[in-house]
């Protein structure tokens, strides 16, 4: 189940990914200190659709908004066991 939007900490990568940098390291570390009821939004230019799909594999559930103008809202959480 999807925590309440309130333990969500937001994370916007559009700024690194105009400077080139590639955001998922950072992106990576603060999932994986995402305690079971919080959760991380990640606001991405484009859809992140790789990013979704591995940590999908690692077993984080999402959910995908479009945002405002092009920009796209992903929310991760922990799937509960």
């Amino acid at each position: 189940m999807m925590p309440p939007l309130n333990h969500f900490k937001r994370f916007d990568v559009r700024d690194l990914i105009r400077r080139g940098v590639e955001p998922f390291p950072e992106i990576h570390k603060r999932v994986n200190a995402l305690k079971p009821d919080e959760g991380l939004i990640v606001v991405a230019p484009f859809l992140p659709s790789p990013l979704v799909e591995k940590l999908a594999g690692e077993g984080f559930a999402s959910k995908v908004e479009r945002g405002n103008g092009a920009d796209w809202l992903v929310y991760f959480w922990r799937e509960a066991d």
